[in-house]
């Protein structure tokens, strides 16, 4: 049931899909505002009545109430329609335990529960995990929880956290080890089923599982892609955003968006057909906030993707054509290909007006600070002679202050040329 009217359709919708992610049977949808939350239950009586009608006329065992419950009307609420009662947060934990494929990802999604459940010690810790080759959150109501003490569950989380900071360390060595290639990072993000996969897939060649369905992708695919340059950019897809995304999901899955943070450009997917586009979007903005990537960032980084225009009628298609160019934005289709090179184009114009170029020379037997550089910058030519290496460098400006730094460091001789002069 959809609590928020303004919302509408499309909110429900959403939270119906989520639903039928799991496999389960929905015997009815229904969306009503909400004038005045009820501390206990959220609802008043005569929805409470309805509910509990409706739960036993059609036997049902899970009724999903698409807001943030609080772990007393959660409980409440199960009393009074005497069926199991879960909130979008843990929903969307479910789906997120289903769909994680790798270690790394069921970390993440034990530590968001475990986060989650802290506050509700009435559900085992062990619930995801355990119940996971059956029906999870989604039990029977006469399933009997364990209840786990707070130590339990605060040393796990300990655990936890110190196996995704070796991820972290992990993924950092990674990106180092990227960047001595180097490769530009450009990194796909959007609200979930926008089409990011589908468009790693057509970028890349690759066969990352991608579906019409919410959070298809939960763990980071990084391919290599080729630009209209010549020049090769690693692009990876990331997990899907969604509105109201609990807070401890974009803190689980930090060390996989830290993918993002570390992009030179990020393309944002929008499925432009939806009627809640401009919603969603505004909610990918906010993570990225989250994350870090604020306003000025996401000027200088971010280029939307207008994805699914094949799915707009001739209209429709008039008007957002019109507003893509007032915007910036690319349209195009992961399904036809349309906009394809059109966004290569626009990742590498965007390459080239966030990098400073620079010359670099130093000696020889400068090994050390030449491995540096590598780390530093794209190195677009180099000229070796028998003393010193001369280096033509793309920099992004957030590695400008570091390579001054490590010239003054190993007393190199570096120059941005007037046309590119780096701030100083």
């Amino acid at each position: 049931m959809r609590l928020d009217d303004a919302l509408g359709e499309e909110r429900l919708e959403e939270a119906v899909r989520l639903t039928r992610g799991l496999g389960v049977e929905i015997v009815e949808a229904a969306r009503f505002p909400l004038r005045d939350p009820r501390p206990a239950t959220l609802v008043g009586g005569g929805r409470l009545s309805w509910l509990h009608d409706l739960v036993e006329a059609h036997a049902v065992e899970v009724v999903v109430v698409d807001a943030a419950l609080s772990p007393i009307q959660q409980r409440n609420l199960e009393r009074a329609v005497e069926a199991k009662v879960i909130d979008r947060t843990g929903l969307i934990l479910e789906i997120f335990g289903a769909r994680a494929q790798t270690a790394e990802g069921r970390l993440q999604v034990e530590l968001a529960a475990l986060t989650y459940q802290r506050s509700r010690l009435v559900r085992s810790w062990t619930h995801l995990e355990r119940q996971r080759g059956g029906a999870g959150f989604m039990g029977g109501p006469g399933e009997r929880q364990i209840e786990l003490d707070r130590r339990r569950i605060d040393d796990r989380i300990v655990q936890i956290k110190r196996q995704l900071e070796e991820v972290r360390r992990t993924r950092g060595l990674q990106r180092t080890a990227r960047g001595r290639i180097p490769l530009p990072a450009v990194a796909l993000v959007g609200y979930t089923n926008a089409g990011k996969s589908t468009w790693f897939n057509r970028l890349t060649q690759a066969r990352v599982y991608a579906a019409d369905q919410l959070f298809a992708t939960l763990d980071p695919t990084i391919r290599a892609v080729r630009l209209p340059t010549g020049e090769r950019v690693a692009l990876s897809d990331t997990v899907g955003f969604i509105s109201d995304l609990p807070t401890q999901l974009v803190a689980a899955f930090r060390a996989t968006l830290e993918e993002v943070l570390a992009a030179e450009v990020i393309v944002h997917v929008r499925d432009i057909a939806s009627p809640a586009s401009e919603a969603q979007a505004h909610d990918v903005e906010t993570v990225l906030r989250e994350l870090g990537v604020d306003e000025t960032e996401q000027a200088r980084r971010v280029i939307e993707l207008w994805n699914k225009v094949d799915r707009l009628d001739d209209e429709a298609k008039t008007l957002v054509t019109a507003e893509a160019a007032r915007r910036g934005a690319i349209l195009g289709s992961a399904m036809t290909g349309a906009g394809e090179a059109a966004l290569l184009a626009a990742v590498a114009t965007k390459l080239g007006a966030s990098r400073a170029r620079a010359l670099l020379s130093l000696p020889v037997e400068a090994g050390e600070a030449l491995a540096r550089v590598y780390q530093l910058a794209a190195v677009v030519a180099r000229r070796d002679g028998d003393a010193r290496v001369e280096l033509d460098l793309d920099v992004a400006p957030e590695n400008v202050e570091r390579l001054r730094a490590l010239a003054r460091e190993h007393d190199l001789d570096l120059d941005f040329p007037p046309e590119d002069r780096a701030p100083a």
